[in-house]
Order: C-alpha cells, then sequence, then structure tokens
C-alpha cells in the first residue's frame, strides 16, 4: 500500500519518547544515515500500529515515499501475498529493471508475459524486489512499514529479510513490527530491536484523561492496574467503564491473561449488534486481507452503509474506499471466536463463491469450511502448493500440502502429500518443521518405501541439529534395510548419515558406517558413498579414495542427473576433497553447489555447505572471504535454527579473530558459540573449539593456556587418543608448539606418537605430513629437529595451506637464527613474514618481523595496512570482478546492479585500501589472499546462474 499521500501528522502520543525518536531517526536514515532497519516489539495492543501511523506521517511530512503493508493471519499460507502487497503500488516500475529480474518478479505475481511453467530463480526474485524499490528511491527516499510481521507468509519474509540485509547505500529504510512473542526468525537476531515495554503509571493516567469519558476514583485505579500499561487495554477498559458505570468488580486485577481480556471486551458489544452487521463484521473477518469490493457481487447486502453503522459506531470497523478494515486483529479473533462454527462455514462457503477468480484464496476458504475429509477441497489446495512451489514458494506448498494431507481421506494418499510436504518444507529451509510432518507418515502406512522416505527426511532434519544419535538412529537403519530392494535409497540415506557421524566422531558410529556400507553393492562410486567413505577412513584409505573422487569429478557433468542429484554430488564431492586435503577441488566443488543450490531453494537449505566452503577457504588462506562467507553460514542458520552450523560458524570466527591477533573477541565468540550447549556428543565441534581458544592463548603470548586448551583434543590418558578420529590431529603442531614453550614435551611427545599411530604407514597428504614433521621437529632433540623442518617445506604443494606454511617457516628460521645461521634463517623468515603480511596475522607478523631484526636483517615498522577486512561482502565482490579487468557495467550486469551504483560503491573502495585506481586492486586483494581466482572442473562449468555476487 502506497501512503504518499498522506499529509497529516498523528495525534500526541503518551509515554513513548523513546520510541519517537528512534522512529524519527529510521525515518532520516533512509537517505543515507546508518540504522536502516528497526524491529519494534510490543504486546497487543501496546501501540504499535500507532506509532506506524506516526512513522508513516513523519515520513510524509519529510518528502518520502511509503510503502506499508500488514500481515493477515488469513494470508499465511498464500505465496508471497505480503510481498505483492508490498510492492503492488510500484509493480507498474518492473519494466525498467534488467530482463532476468522483471521476468522473476512478473512470474512470481502472475503478471503480464509470465511463464507458467517455469520455476522462478529465488535470488532473482530477491534481487529484483531489491532492485525495484531501489529504483522507486530514485527520486526520493523510501520507507517501508511492516505491521503484523507475525502474519506474514514466508515467502515474504525471506524477500523483507533479504533486502533488509542490503540497504547499506540504499535510499531505504524498513520498520518492521510484531508481537513480541512472535517475531519472524528472519528478525529475530540480525536487527536492532526496540521493546515497546507498558506505559508509566503517570502516562497511563494522561491517555484515561484523553478518553470522552474518563474514569474517577477507585474504577480509575483498577483500570490501571488492570491493563498494566497496555494502551489499548486501558482504552477498551475505560470505554467498557463509560458503557457499564456501577456494575464495578471487587478491584481484583482479573488474571485472565491480557489478550484474552481483550477479545472479550471486543466481544462484549457484539450480541446487541444487528444480525445483519454481525453476519457483516463475520465475512469481514473471514475474508483477512480480502478487500469488501472482492466479495461484493457475491453479498450485494454489505454494499448498504446502514449494514456497518451500528458497527462503527462502536468501534469495530472502519469503512472507506470499497474496503472495511477491523480496528484492531484482536477484533477478528473476537469475532471469530464469537460465532459458531455453522456461521464461520457459511461465511467461508460465500467467500470461496466470490473468490472463485482467486484459486488459492478459494482453496484455502473451502479448507476453513471442511467439515472432514473431502477429495475436492484436497486436490483443490495440492493444486495451490503446485502453484507455489512453481513460484518459488516451498513454505507455502509445504502447508497447502499438509492441510491438503488432513482433508484427504485415502491413507496412502495422505501418506504421499505429507511426504510431499516434507519435502517442500526441506527447500524451504526449515529441518525441523521437516521433522515434525514426516512423522506422521508412521502412522498412516505400512508399506517399507514411504516409511523409509519418512525416516530420511526425519533424519536430515536432524543433521544441521547437534543430536547426531537421534539422526543416525533414522538413518542407518534405513540405510541397510533398503541396501537391497532399494540401493538408491540406501545410498542416500548412507551419504546423510556420514555427516552426523563424522560431526560425532564416536568410534561406534563409524563402525556402523562401514558396515552398512558394505551392505549396499552393485551402485556406481557416487558423492554419498565416497564422503562416506572418508568419514570412515580419512587417512588409511585416502589414495584409493582421492582416485575414486578424481574419477566423479571428471566423469560428473556426462551423466544425466537432475539438479537436485547433480546438487547433493556437488555437496558431498566437496565435502570428500576438503576431508582428503584437496582444500582447491573441495573450494571449487563448493562454490558450485552453492551456486546451483541458490538457483533451486531458499537460503535456509544451503548453510552446511556455506559453513563447508567458509571451512575450506579459511584453510586456503581466503580468511577476508572466510569470514564473509562464516557469517553468511551463521545467517542462514540462525534462521533454519541449524545449531550445528551456528555453532560451528562462531567457533570459526573465532579462530579467525585469534589468527590475527583479536584474541579478546576470539574469546567471546568461542564462549558465546558454546553458551547452553553440551558439545560432549559433538567430538569435531569440541575439538574446533578448543584450537581456537588455543591460538586466542598463543595470538596472546599465553603458552600454558594455550597447551591446556590444545592438549583437550587428545584424552588424558597415558596412550592418549585423538578426542575426534580426523580434526584432533590437525592441531598437534600448534600443541608441540605451545608444549615447548612451558616445557610439557615429554607429554606433547606421546600426543604425536598416538598421531603417528593412527595415520599408520598410508601415504599422508602434503598438508598433514607437513604439519607432522613441524610437530617432530619441535619435539626432537635440537640435533635432530634439522631433517624433518626440512621434510616439511619439502613438498611445495604444502604452501597450499599458507598459514600452516608460515608458521613452519618462522620456526625453522628461528631455529636456524639460534644456531648462528643467520643467512640461511633470513629467506624463511621474510617468506613467512610475506604470508603473514598477507594474511594480516598480526602477532606472527610481529614474530617474524622481530626474528628478522635479530638474523640482522632491518626491519622498517609496518604501517597501518590496507585492510581487506574493512569493506563490506558487496564491497569485496565488486571488487574482485575490478581487479579482473571487468567495466562497471560488466560487473553490473554480473552482480545485477546499475553501473552506477558500481561506481558508487568502488569509489569508497579506494580510500578503504589505500589506493587510487582499479590498477592497484589486484595487487591489495592477492596480498590478503582474496584476489580473483578461476579455477575450473575438469569440464566447462556451467552453472545456474553465471556470475552471481557470491562466485
Amino acid at each position: 500500500m502506497d501512503v504518499g499521500g498522506l499529509g497529516t501528522r498523528t495525534r500526541n502520543i503518551l509515554g513513548r519518547s523513546r520510541e519517537l525518536a528512534w522512529i524519527g531517526r529510521l525515518v532520516d536514515s533512509a537517505d543515507g544515515a546508518d540504522t536502516k532497519v528497526l524491529v519494534l516489539t510490543g504486546e497487543p495492543g501496546s501501540g504499535k500500529s500507532t506509532l506506524l501511523d506516526h512513522a508513516t506521517a513523519e515520513a510524509v511530512a519529510r518528502g518520502r515515499r511509503v510503502l506499508r503493508i500488514r500481515g493477515s493471519e488469513g494470508e499465511q499460507g498464500l505465496c508471497l501475498a505480503g510481498a505483492h502487497q508490498l510492492l503492488c503500488p510500484v509493480l507498474d516500475e518492473a519494466d525498467r529493471l534488467p530482463v532476468r529480474q522483471r521476468d522473476a518478479l512478473h512470474h512470481a505475481f502472475g503478471t503480464a508475459g509470465s511463464d507458467a511453467q517455469r520455476t522462478p530463480d529465488p535470488l532473482m526474485l530477491r534481487t529484483g524486489v531489491l532492485a525495484l524499490l531501489t529504483e522507486a528511491a530514485t527520486d526520493r527516499p523510501v520507507l517501508v512499514i511492516v505491521d503484523d510481521a507475525q502474519w506474514l507468509d514466508v515467502e515474504s519474509l525471506d524477500v523483507l529479510a533479504f533486502v533488509a540485509r542490503r540497504l547499506e547505500d540504499a535510499r531505504i529504510a524498513l520498520l518492521l513490527a510484531a508481537r513480541d512473542e512472535a517475531v519472524p526468525p528472519r528478525f529475530d537476531r540480525d536487527f536492532p530491536h526496540l521493546a515497546m515495554g507498558p506505559l508509566e503509571r503517570a502516562a497511563a493516567g494522561l491517555l484515561l484523561d484523553e478518553q470522552p469519558r474518563p474514569p474517577r476514583g477507585k474504577a480509575r485505579a483498577q483500570i490501571i492496574e488492570q491493563a498494566a500499561g497496555n494502551p489499548l487495554a486501558l482504552i477498551e477498559l475505560a470505554r467498557a467503564w463509560a458503557k457499564e458505570r456501577g456494575r464495578r468488580g471487587s478491584g481484583t486485577a482479573d488474571s485472565t491473561p491480557l489478550t484474552a481480556r481483550l477479545e472479550r471486551l471486543f466481544a462484549a458489544g457484539l450480541p446487541g449488534l444487528p444480525q445483519e452487521t454481525r453476519r457483516a463484521l463475520l465475512l469481514t473477518a473471514a475474508a483477512g486481507a480480502a478487500r469488501l469490493s472482492d466479495v461484493l457481487h457475491a453479498a450485494p447486502w454489505l454494499g448498504d452503509p446502514e449494514v456497518w453503522r451500528p458497527a462503527e459506531q462502536a468501534g469495530l470497523v472502519r469503512v472507506e474506499n470499497g474496503d472495511a478494515r477491523l480496528r484492531h486483529p484482536l477484533v477478528r479473533c473476537a469475532i471469530l471466536q464469537a460465532a459458531s462454527f455453522a456461521d464461520r462455514r457459511e461465511a467461508h462457503l460465500l467467500l470461496a463463491t466470490a473468490l472463485a477468480h482467486e484459486p488459492d484464496r478459494r482453496a484455502w476458504h473451502l479448507a476453513s469450511a471442511a467439515l472432514g475429509p473431502d477429495d475436492e477441497v484436497a486436490d483443490a489446495l495440492a493444486a495451490s502448493a503446485e502453484r507455489s512451489r512453481r513460484r518459488g514458494g516451498y513454505a507455502a506448498a509445504a502447508t497447502a500440502l499438509e492441510r491438503a494431507a488432513d482433508l484427504t481421506p485415502d491413507s496412502a494418499c495422505r501418506a504421499e502429500r505429507l511426504l510431499a510436504a516434507a519435502a517442500s518444507a526441506m527447500y524451504a529451509g526449515h529441518p525441523q518443521r521437516v521433522g515434525e510432518i514426516a512423522a506422521r507418515v508412521a502412522a498412516l502406512t505400512d508399506d517399507p518405501y514411504p516409511l523409509a522416505e519418512a525416516s530420511l527426511c526425519r533424519g536430515w532434519s536432524l543433521i544441521v541439529t547437534l543430536r547426531h544419535e537421534d539422526a543416525l538412529g533414522f538413518l542407518l537403519p534405513v540405510a541397510a534395510s533398503m541396501a537391497t530392494s532399494a540401493p538408491a535409497v540406501a545410498l542416500d540415506a548412507l551419504g546423510t548419515a556420514a555427516t552426523p557421524a563424522y560431526q560425532s566422531g564416536d568410534p561406534f558410529h563409524r563402525a556402523e558406517l562401514r558396515r552398512v556400507a558394505a551392505l549396499i553393492t552393485g551402485q556406481p562410486d557416487r558423492g554419498d558413498r565416497l564422503w562416506a567413505r572418508a568419514v570412515v577412513h580419512p587417512f588409511t584409505e585416502r589414495e584409493e579414495t582421492l582416485t575414486h573422487l578424481h574419477h566423479v569429478v571428471d566423469t560428473l557433468w556426462d551423466r544425466a542427473v537432475s539438479d537436485i542429484e547433480l546438487l547433493g554430488d556437488l555437496t558431498l564431492l566437496g565435502a570428500t576433497a576438503w576431508i582428503l586435503d584437496e582444500t582447491d577441488l573441495a573450494v571449487r566443488l563448493l562454490r558450485q553447489a552453492m551456486e546451483r543450490n541458490r538457483a533451486t531453494a531458499t537460503p535456509g537449505t544451503h548453510c552446511l555447505i556455506t559453513q563447508t566452503l567458509a571451512l575450506a577457504l579459511f584453510d586456503r588462506g581466503a580468511w577476508t572471504a572466510a569470514r564473509t562467507t562464516a557469517e553468511e553460514a551463521f545467517g542462514e542458520a540462525t534462521e533454519a535454527g541449524a545449531d550445528l552450523v551456528s555453532v560451528g560458524a562462531l567457533i570459526l570466527q573465532a579462530t579467525l579473530c585469534a589468527a590475527r591477533g583479536d584474541h579478546t573477541g576470539a574469546r567471546e565468540r568461542a564462549a558465546g558459540a558454546v553458551r547452553g550447549i553440551d558439545l560432549s556428543a559433538s567430538r569435531n565441534l569440541h575439538v574446533r573449539h578448543s584450537h581456537a581458544l588455543g591460538l586466542a592463548a598463543l595470538a596472546a603470548g599465553d603458552h600454558a593456556t594455550a597447551y591446556e586448551h590444545l592438549r583437550r583434543v587428545f584424552t588424558q590418558d597415558p596412550h592418549p587418543a585423538p578426542v575426534h578420529h580426523h580434526a584432533s590431529l590437525y592441531c598437534v603442531a600448534d600443541l608441540a608448539a605451545a608444549a615447548v614453550r612451558v616445557g610439557r614435551t615429554d607429554d606433547a611427545r606421546a600426543v604425536l606418537r598416538a598421531a603417528e599411530d593412527i595415520l599408520g604407514t598410508a601415504p599422508r597428504s602434503a598438508r598433514l605430513a607437513a604439519i607432522v614433521h613441524r610437530a617432530s621437529a619441535l619435539l626432537r632433540e635440537p640435533d635432530a629437529a634439522e631433517p624433518h623442518f626440512r621434510a616439511a617445506l619439502a613438498d611445495p604443494a604444502s604452501a597450499q595451506w599458507p598459514f600452516e606454511h608460515a608458521l613452519t617457516q618462522l620456526d625453522f628460521g628461528q631455529w636456524l637464527r639460534r644456531r648462528r645461521q643467520s643467512a640461511k634463517a633470513r629467506p624463511l623468515l621474510a617468506g613467512a613474514l610475506e604470508i603473514f603480511e598477507r594474511l594480516d596475522a598480526r602477532p606472527w607478523i610481529e614474530r617474524a618481523t622481530a626474528e628478522l631484526r635479530a638474523a640482522g636483517v632491518a626491519v622498517a615498522a609496518a604501517g597501518a595496512p590496507a585492510d581487506v577486512g574493512d569493506l563490506t561482502p558487496q564491497e569485496l565482490r565488486i571488487a574482485r570482478l575490478a581487479a579482473q579487468g571487468l567495466t562497471n557495467r560488466d560487473i553490473g550486469a554480473r552482480l545485477l546492479l546499475s553501473p552506477r551504483t558500481v561506481g558508487f560503491h568502488l569509489h569508497k573502495v579506494f580510500p578503504k585500501l589505500g589506493i587510487t585506481g582499479r590498477a592497484q586492486l589486484r595487487d591489495v586483494l592477492d596480498r590478503y589472499g582474496d584476489g580473483p581466482r578461476e579455477g575450473k572442473l575438469s569440464e566447462p562449468v556451467t552453472v545456474a546462474r553465471p556470475g552471481s555476487p557470491e562466485a
């Protein structure tokens, strides 16, 4: 709704000076200030809508354009209903957008020229909405106001959250209001919140004085006590007192919840209204957001003004511009609860008839009127779900299919629809809901195949949680039972089970994975089998698994598989490459997986891919890219309730802080990651958490604390064993470095022997070989150290992990200098310093500099380096593309921005990096490991959207 013509100010608002000041700043921010998004929270009746009215009036008075929407309970199941309401006033400007964005918008909203058979790219739709709003803000800033956000459909919330995170340089601000107990997950933690508490007693008294018949004496005190500072309650209780003078209670506050009391107050006047007026109110409440004019042809009596007059006089509804608006959402609840089912059913059937031209709304009204199972209504909902799915509305499709299942008489068909609903919820990025829906299938069928699919869904829903045992309890039995009759399903379950088995690190889980894998025969190697094999035997069978991995990757693009199957293979092959220390291949595969996932599903579904990519980027020294990717993974995980990823992403951020010298920030993030979390059942996260804390202590020069944390990645037995069969071994070199400083070399040697026993005699990756040789060099007697140092640096491939390589150079250079071999030490120390400077590993920069000076090299004090970390993710993407030589127009085409916007960003990038032009970009980005990279797989890769902003 565009309210650009509103020119009057709202009335005086009592007791909300803090909120008004925030809103004033937000209205100003639409034209460039810092705060771009504000989430206003409060209980029903606290005055959120009044403040939104005030914000609207203030914005219009200051020359802003206001686009305002309101969530509706009746439209929660309609895909993009809220987004359509928001964009209606500006949709005619969509033709100015790039073709792909324009087409995505037309298709999503069913406007002219849309292709009903093609599913829109979710990212293209979101960027199209952002571009359309940006276009609308060209002439004057835009303020987007969202009321009752808790009732918006999930797809619209996804769109709004995407836009909200990208307003840094836009002339747009967003004010969103929701009930404090129901803030949508997309907005519950990433944006500033302003909670509307109760009014002070003085402000409550002033509000009562403004009423037509203000209460006095004992009644006034009772009302203030019962209202508990809620403005709507104050007004309604005062109104009720004025109507029923003398019928006062004992003075004791009603113990009924405030919302229920308000509903009761609104419903109290309904019996006294004429029957036709009550019917009109019921139809309005049942219609949700449908306009009155949409149903007049089916209920012409609604057009009589006299029907509405009593309800308007009672303050329940406002009729204007062909529409009837209930005064408050609680009025709707009161009307619906006061009506009988027969009356509600009659209203919904009437609305279904009136909305025959809108099949989705019609289907939901028919469902609300259904007395029991009904094939026709169930089919209508299933058809609505399919239309939502084609528009990318997976959450709406899941809701419609689940309700269709409720109305389906045949139990087998009901089970089929529930599985389809679970699949849609999976692509919507709601793992918890997937499990809840799939759990219902067991009571409907004895057929092993749908039961296996349901268990697979339930196991999948748990792999991004910390409930590894529960996930494996669903997945391993499916893999075992389907090994012969449905080996493809069994492999799917096996590959999914490998993730919680890896995170758990429990030897029993790996043994079960190995046992079940042996049952599945006659299937070609795929990502799922290779991932399971790598989890079980990451070291002893590395060479064999690696051979199969490269073969599968080489033939991946020749196979005739669906996009979903290809996405799954890319993800699992990328994870396999990462665990086998094929880090560059892992980055390429996982980036491809992210590309394809964005083209087929919503953001919440790929948080695990994003986090694995962030880990691989950190390993190969692309630390700024790792940081932004980890932040992205954390945002996606918090939306999806994926504890595994949200905890892991924070631990990686802590590790990055430690590596760059922010040991205080590292400890804070590490503590925040595990607050309220028990990591005892997740050994991988336990090891990573201990390593992050150990690295933070090393950065601070506290070697005793560092050793204490790093020692926890192995058991405390006389014969130590790795806590996690894979992750623990990568900590032995850092543990050895701390041990030497605190005199714990004997204990550290026992740990090293345990690591070598695990590795056995099988060929090791260049990375792991270098780590073990570095640890051996540090823990050996001085005269025996040099061969191990040289072996750690001998394989040029070890330079793929620059931080670890530079640490070895630093240790070896220090060892040589202390033996008066400074000439040999200098090249090693200089090489280490160059890498540390590129990574911005500040504590190690200082140590390498000190060693070089001690070796006789005059090293100038480093000035403040240009910090790639100061760039926003959008600025970094633009800088990378500009470093490749692309023009502003080329960059704009890839990132779906105007050339002018690209130029605006570059003018901010240059001073941040301390450069004056694009020719210097490549050198600066390369210095920090974030320069342009053009990695390809073994065939010309065709991704869903070449040049995506995240590529």
